[in-house]
């Protein structure tokens, strides 16, 4: 395979990062903050605000990070044959889902058995990467179709829901409704990232590469994000207010203003409704609209991860679950309980685990601070040594 010379785009490349660092936020609140392994951060009759919107922060991670890959696919492809980009993102994707089965898995969770079996993000870029493969070969009008149908159109599937483990019902799940199989049992499986709209979110972030190739009119270029980003927030008010169609679960009225916002803000990530995508993708253009030429020590900060996201997001979920194991160890406790699996998950042994959200926002970035010198030289390596196709796989 031939050495990727895919264009950079630095405003990309710092989203990327700012979304790559917030991501950690949530995966350290995951592995020390109390209750967290058992209770839901939305749920409106336990949260608090400040811990409702340390997750809802972190919603933008995961669509901007897909959508971004579209992005990277189309930069790629720019000074590449059609079968060449296909064979990059089909491999790519079947590498992927091989990542997260096997590697991904295993760093959640520690357990050498895999009785836990996870499949998240990691698994939903790769799926998507392999159908990008071949919607490639489509014209750009009927992607654009395509994928629009995806995002705005899959929320009209939320009444089908299945039950069992039958093929017809498993496919299901893949696709469009979030399972976890084999609840209670010794081997369980989490099927967390139903495809169809992260499909959609690929092929329009595939489109979206357009907007940055080779000669293309930046003042143009920044009134379409600016339009693309006020049109995505706008359309998340008006479909929130009216509460009729877009989100798996409506908003409600509560007992004070506080709780009556956050029901507001609840919308659903698994798989991500049309309203949840709007909500998150329409911050994410405003930001490359403010930052297109914008470069300080701020934003070279978070360009570092950026450039390196798969060898970032291996390396923290790593760190993350070490520095748990320590904790556990320094504080009391069994540490045996942080190796994850499906019959020690149900034992309910981690329901009194666990810290303040002070102690998660301070390991955040001490996790982050930590990272920040490793993924800048493997940064370097990456630009020095373009010459490695195998570098474009990690």
């Amino acid at each position: 395979m031939t050495a990727i010379n895919k264009p950079r785009i630095e405003s990309i490349d710092i989203l990327r990062g700012v979304v790559m660092v917030i991501m950690a936020l949530d995966h350290v609140r995951d592995y020390f903050h109390y209750g967290s392994f058992f209770n839901d951060p939305t749920d409106l009759t336990t949260t608090t605000p400040i811990l409702f919107f340390t997750r809802f922060i972190t919603n933008f991670c995961a669509p901007v990070f897909v959508f971004l890959s579209g992005t990277s696919a189309f930069l790629y492809g720019t000074n590449k044959t059609k079968p060449q980009l296909f064979k990059f993102l089909f491999t790519r994707g079947l590498w992927l889902i091989f990542l997260e089965i096997v590697v991904n898995t295993f760093i959640w969770t520690f357990d050498v058995t895999y009785s836990l079996q996870l499949f998240q993000v990691i698994f939903a870029i790769g799926f998507s990467m392999i159908c990008l493969s071949f919607l490639i070969y489509l014209p750009k009008q009927v992607i654009l179709i395509v994928g629009i149908i995806l995002i705005a159109g899959h929320n009209t599937l939320d009444s089908i829901v299945m039950q069992g483990q039958s093929f017809q019902s498993i496919v299901w799940y893949f696709l469009h409704q979030e399972k976890v199989l084999g609840n209670g049992s010794d081997y369980m499986v989490f099927l967390h990232y139903p495809l169809i709209p992260w499909i959609g979110l690929m092929a329009l972030g595939y489109l979206f590469g357009s907007f940055y190739q080779k000669g293309y009119d930046v003042s143009l270029r920044k009134k379409w994000l600016l339009r693309l980003g006020l049109g995505c927030i706008a359309l998340f008010f008006i479909l929130r207010g009216l509460n009729i169609y877009g989100d798996l679960a409506p908003w409600t009225v509560q007992d004070t203003i506080t709780k009556t916002i956050l029901s507001f803000f609840k919308v659903t990530k698994y798989p991500p409704s049309l309203l949840f995508i709007c909500v998150t993708l329409g911050p994410a253009m405003l930001f490359l609209y403010a930052y297109e030429n914008t470069k300080n020590k701020v934003t070279n900060f978070f360009l570092v991860f950026g450039r390196v996201p798969l060898f970032y997001y291996f390396l923290h979920m790593l760190v993350i679950h070490i520095f748990a194991i320590l904790g556990i160890l320094i504080f009391g406790g069994n540490w045996h309980d942080m190796i994850i699996t499906g019959k020690g998950f149900m034992s309910g042994n981690l329901k009194t685990y666990g810290y303040s959200l002070f102690i998660v926002y301070i390991v955040w970035i001490s996790v982050v601070l930590l990272l920040f010198p490793l993924c800048k030289k493997y940064m370097k390596y990456k630009a020095n040594h373009k010459d490695k196709w195998w570098l474009s796989y990690l």
